[in-house]
């Protein structure tokens, strides 16, 4: 497959899951400032941006601005709008190499983008985004045959999750009093039922933490997200010589996941904020091994990549 094809596909994964996770982490932080009238929204609002990796600057921060910033700005990939923009120009590059039924939903979603914005209130339109990407997945899972195609989709989708799962877990820690508390953000990932479900209808903080880090069955969850994206590397590594350096992917994102799964987890749970920022570093580190080992011609050409 052609590097510029592959890196097409990978990103595709990758905007459609930030569309999601945005979606998902804007839309809790707004529903617990709604519920919670004593919660200071400055500093709630700065927190939430500081998650996503943004700036607040020394204005007081309002939800306009941050719906602004982190839902409907078509030129910013770590929007909402933008991330789903960005999608379907890499799929507009990679028609080829997509089914008629995938690169019509990206198309049709972005075409209904400035609808979308201009006459529904946020939580239509955060409601609509994880629509959209549910349908994207779901064409995916449903109707790619398993080869390269499939597997850099789901590489992209997979070290994304797992990078937005991290920063939805560290707003706990970050925000402090002002974040969303645990069954908000259970809910935010659609987890909250079948968290009650396996836990049997216990319901703490350390149950839900140790859910979305550590669940081996459920697809949200780091762990998850991570083998995945390493069972991805493995699949697409065909070479004879499986010399792995210290900057390789599989490496990389094996280190993150080893780390998260051998140790114990009140430890995990003390250091939370630095363990979620390693989750966040290594998954960007993998992408950058990725693109030098898979993408090679990225590096002289421009694309709609490689923005966090």
């Amino acid at each position: 497959m052609l590097s510029r094809i592959a890196e097409s596909l990978f990103w595709i994964g990758r905007y459609v899951e930030r569309a999601d996770d945005t979606s998902r982490i804007v839309d809790a932080y707004l529903q617990h400032l709604l519920e919670d009238a004593w919660i200071d929204d400055d500093l709630a609002l700065r927190s939430l941006l500081g998650v996503m990796g943004l700036e607040a600057g020394e204005s007081q921060v309002t939800r306009f601005d941050v719906l602004s910033t982190l839902a409907y700005d078509q030129a910013a990939p770590s929007s909402c709008a933008g991330a789903l923009a960005s999608a379907r120009e890499n799929a507009r590059r990679a028609r080829d190499s997509l089914s008629s039924e995938l690169w019509e939903a990206l198309n049709s979603t972005w075409n209904s983008l400035p609808q979308m914005i201009g006459t529904s209130t946020s939580h239509q339109f955060f409601s609509w985004v994880r629509e959209r990407a549910a349908v994207v997945g779901g064409i995916t899972d449903a109707a790619t045959r398993r080869d390269e195609t499939f597997q850099f989709f789901l590489l992209g989708r997979s070290i994304e999750r797992a990078d937005m799962t991290a920063r939805l877990i560290s707003t706990r820690a970050v925000a402090g009093p002002a974040a969303p508390d645990w069954t908000t953000l259970l809910r935010s990932c659609g987890a909250y039922e079948v968290f009650l479900r396996t836990y049997r209808g216990r319901d703490s903080d350390s149950l839900a933490a140790e859910f979305l880090l550590l669940d081996r069955l459920f697809p949200r969850s780091v762990l998850y997200a991570l083998e995945t994206a390493e069972r991805c590397l493995a699949r697409l590594d065909t070479s004879e010589v499986h010399h792995r350096s210290e900057a390789d992917a599989r490496r990389t994102l094996g280190r993150v996941r080893s780390d998260l799964e051998y140790q114990p987890l009140l430890a995990l749970l003390h250091n939370l904020p630095e363990q979620m920022q390693r989750v966040q570093q290594g998954c960007s580190e993998a992408s950058d091994a990725i693109r030098v080992k898979f993408f090679p011609s990225a590096t002289d050409d421009e694309w709609i990549g490689g923005q966090l």
